[in-house]
């Protein structure tokens, strides 16, 4: 369980970071904050419950209704920060995204408010990088690598996961 809140902090803290860009396009929807809240609310020692599942498919639900890319990525960063308490132990590839796509998505805003500039995104890559844990990094190890890249995000999502393995 502790494990798991490791994984949901580094989540969370990507998605607090880009909440403001989902709040500023779509005032008034408060479902990807309540997303973030709960996975707060387990990262700090309440147990996995009911909110984290709902808040976590309400935020995808806001990401799908957003209207433009950096709010439905933002949104679906808060999505990811909540379902982290529920990280499956089954070594899917795709559960890597579950750790490491709100990171990714967010450099993928940094990179898109900064004209499209991937050296941008590599930097914030490079910072998501530097605030893995050891424990993020052993948990992560436990699952094959990122899929291959199929967008940006997807590409930002690989270059994180495969600097994070080679620092093991």
């Amino acid at each position: 369980m502790e494990e798991l809140r490791v994984v949901a902090r580094f989540v969370a803290e990507s998605a607090q970071d880009v909440l403001p860009v989902f709040e500023q396009a779509v005032p008034g929807d408060p479902r990807p904050r309540a997303a973030i809240e709960a996975a707060w609310e387990f990262v700090n020692g309440a147990g996995r419950t009911k909110l984290q599942r709902v808040t976590s498919l309400d935020a995808h639900r806001a990401a799908k209704e957003a209207g433009t890319e950096v709010a439905r990525l933002a949104a679906r960063s808060a999505g990811d920060a909540a379902s982290a308490a529920y990280l499956h132990p089954i070594s899917r590839a795709t559960q890597v995204g579950h750790i490491l796509r709100a990171a990714a998505s967010a450099a993928r805003i940094a990179e898109l408010d900064a004209g499209g500039d991937p050296a941008v995104g590599d930097m914030m890559i490079d910072q998501a990088r530097r605030r893995a844990t050891p424990v993020l990094i052993s948990v992560l190890s436990r699952y094959p690598s990122a899929p291959t890249a199929k967008n940006r995000v997807a590409q930002l999502m690989s270059d994180l996961d495969s600097s994070l393995r080679a620092s093991r």
